[in-house]
């Protein structure tokens, strides 16, 4: 069974699989997102990717999938994911919920809202 853009999204995410995140991206892609301290907006894979490596940083280590849910609407899919991560202020929860949008078989519209690092 093939999975959704939306899953294979979050587990390149998790695995801090950059390349992964690249491949999953259209080159023309339309990015927005909000962290609890800033808005973030990009027109292309590695303004994403930079996104990525400040929200989960390398020192951040990714322990764990704690929730995973897919569904699509109209032209959207809707992704929610949970990750279980240890860094030096100890163990926290973070939740991202990602709305896209198919171009060409790969992501071409992308939003993301995330809960920020929530200790557990």
């Amino acid at each position: 069974m093939q999975r959704s853009l939306g899953e294979q999204f979050a587990n390149a995410v998790a695995s801090k699989d950059h390349d992964g995140v690249r491949r999953l991206l259209h080159p023309e892609l339309d990015f927005r997102a909000m962290t609890p301290g800033r808005i973030w907006d990009a027109s292309g894979p590695e303004g994403v990717v930079d996104a990525l490596k400040l929200w989960f940083e390398e020192s951040d280590e990714i322990r764990g999938v704690e929730g995973l849910e897919t569904d699509s609407f109209a032209d959207r899919q809707r992704v929610g994911y949970r990750f279980r991560v240890r860094n030096a202020d100890g163990d926290h929860l973070v939740e991202q919920q990602a709305y896209l949008s198919d171009r060409e078989g790969r992501i071409g519209w992308l939003r993301i809202m995330c809960s920020g690092y929530r200790p557990v």
